[in-house]
């Protein structure tokens, strides 16, 4: 999910890193205690190596109350101006309505009872104990209390004196601050890259081709099949387009797959734009990971977001797909149908499908070793990827051949790899990111997965304000809660759709059909030329690059050093 604030990438950086912290906060209320604790906290420790500092929670009640800072609190607030004691102040009452029931579900999942634990690292009790229970106990209360979900609220119901771990919280900050350089080099990076590759390409009048971003002339007709593999009893179903009438000579077959709690629904405009160019896309549902999927836990008929056997079934509901369309061929399609040369694309979870089906093999060790360490519950998507770890820990090979081509837009897929796993892929690779991506961050996820790849054939692109989702087809509550965010500015859903469009087409035309007309579209300069005039730009780079951005990345390790996750 995608959020970002203001026009200064930095502050829009740093606001999103506090509003994804704010959330977590928050959600901390959801894992419901069977019993409350009766004894109350007194006090909050700081402990920082031999250093012990305390504050009383009524100090701080004193304060949020009226302004009056009293001996004990004086120290922490000495040098701070009146207008930050304000913020401090409104910070700690500012009331957050929740819904506890939704979140306990939540956090009794293994997503929910991971983050506790991080969060626990730093916020301890008595014997430096991870303090998660305990944080989790004052929350409910406060959730619970009519005075509502509060900083000040929670610290009163703490069951017992609490430490805060100094080194922990200071190395986070730390982790928080290279993390938004980090982004911010990112960005810049990738807009000098591209600028040198469209320098060094031959020019291009764009005005006098054909426009790829407005539908082709095919038409499209839309086909709904209910399909079950009786090998996994598994059923689900297909949204397919197929163009109205059929291009000359064999027909290229795209495969589409959603993300997390998503559907196939998601993506019928890019299905649709396909097929009016001769495709025939389709748009399998993921249904154990997908919307319905997140209602039943929502709703309290499941006890996990999604089902863990989804790091499997996902890709193999690729190839069953591929699989179904080759037995419909001859009688539905008349043999029309290339299933030699099938591409795939996918966002987020089914962007890891996506690569799965390329050739990418699940790597433990280094899935193990990311998963341990202590700040990575920053890279958000780790928190997905590190389910993994419940699986049997033998070689999943879910290479397809007929898959000879593939895009992952925003994808989880860095940590589950690794450098080994992404490196089998010997197919096309084009990875799409956005530099306001909480969900996926790309300094996690797609800039390292970039120069991992072996592939000849790879591209990487940058969509400025691009934040996971499409905010359009947000819910009204969630919509309305965007719009209260002083200064946010995001791209409108049709430019980012004008940056996707021409890239999905032009790049499976070039590596399903060989249609070499389209390779100009492949250049740098096309999506500058897409970016004309634009706030949000987007940036696209090659293999050609691969060096000078590796070389980008280390320079920027060892300005800052290397991110922890």
């Amino acid at each position: 999910m995608l959020i970002f604030f203001s026009s200064n990438p930095k502050i829009m950086l740093l606001k999103r890193l506090n509003f994804s912290i704010r959330l977590l906060t928050v959600s901390l209320l959801c894992s419901l205690a069977p019993s409350l604790p009766v004894k109350a906290a007194e006090q909050i420790y700081l402990t920082y190596g031999p250093i012990y500092w305390s504050v009383k929670i009524a100090s701080l009640e004193t304060f949020a109350k009226d302004g009056t800072i009293n001996q004990d609190l004086r120290t922490y607030l000495r040098g701070t101006t009146p207008e930050q004691q304000a913020q401090f102040r409104e910070a700690l009452l500012k009331r957050v309505d929740i819904n506890p029931v939704m979140l306990s579900r939540f956090f009794n999942t293994e997503i929910g009872e991971d983050i506790l634990t991080r969060i626990g690292k730093g916020i301890t009790i008595e014997g430096n104990l991870n303090g998660k229970y305990a944080l989790r106990a004052a929350i409910v209360q406060a959730a619970l209390d009519p005075e509502g979900l509060t900083m000040l609220n929670i610290l009163r119901k703490l069951p017992t004196d609490m430490e805060l771990q100094g080194e922990v919280l200071l190395g986070l900050s730390q982790e928080i601050d290279k993390v938004i350089k980090a982004t911010i080099a990112y960005s810049e990076a990738m807009a000098n890259l591209s600028a040198k590759e469209k320098e060094a390409e031959t020019p291009v009048d764009f005005t006098q081709l054909p426009d790829i971003r407005q539908p082709g002339n095919y038409g499209f007709q839309k086909e709904i099949l209910a399909l079950t593999d009786s090998n996994r009893n598994r059923s689900f179903y297909v949204i397919l387009y197929k163009p109205q009438r059929w291009r000359t000579g064999k027909t290229p077959v795209v495969i589409i797959s959603h993300g997390l709690a998503s559907n196939p629904e998601s993506f019928e405009d890019a299905a649709q734009q396909l097929a009016s160019y001769g495709y025939v896309v389709a748009l399998p549902q993921h249904p154990d990971s997908d919307t319905k999927q997140a209602k039943a836990f929502i709703e309290g008929y499941s006890s996990e977001v999604f089902d863990v056997q989804e790091f499997i079934n996902r890709p193999k509901d690729i190839s069953f797909v591929i699989d179904e369309l080759e037995r419909r061929n001859q009688v539905e399609f008349g043999g029309r149908l290339d299933l030699e040369n099938v591409g795939v694309a996918g966002h987020s979870f089914g962007g890891y499908t996506a690569l799965a089906v390329a050739g990418a093999i699940i790597d433990f060790d280094y899935l193990q070793k990311t998963c341990d360490r202590l700040y990575g519950g920053l890279n958000t998507s780790l928190l997905l990827q590190c389910r993994a770890l419940s699986l049997p820990r033998q070689t999943y090979n879910f290479r397809d051949p007929r898959v000879k081509a593939v895009i992952a837009g925003n994808p989880v897929n860095s940590a589950i790899f690794g450098q080994k796993g992404l490196s089998q892929i010997q197919i096309p690779i084009f990875f799409i990111s956005g530099n306001y991506d909480p969900a996926t961050p790309a300094v996690f996820e797609q800039l390292r997965s970039f120069v991992w790849l072996n592939t000849p054939n790879k591209y990487l692109a940058l969509a400025e304000g691009q934040a996971h989702i499409d905010f359009s087809k947000l819910d009204a509550g969630m919509t309305q809660m965007l719009d209260s965010v002083p200064n946010m500015t995001l791209p409108e859903p049709i430019l980012l759709k004008s940056y996707l469009y021409p890239t999905f087409l032009s790049f499976f035309e070039v590596y399903l059909t060989n249609n070499l007309q389209y390779r100009p579209y492949l250049n740098a300069s096309y999506y500058d030329y897409l970016s004309q005039k634009q706030n949000f730009k987007i940036y696209m780079i090659s293999a050609a690059s691969e060096s000078a951005l590796k070389q980008d990345i280390e320079n920027f390790r060892t300005k800052v050093g290397a991110l922890s996750p």
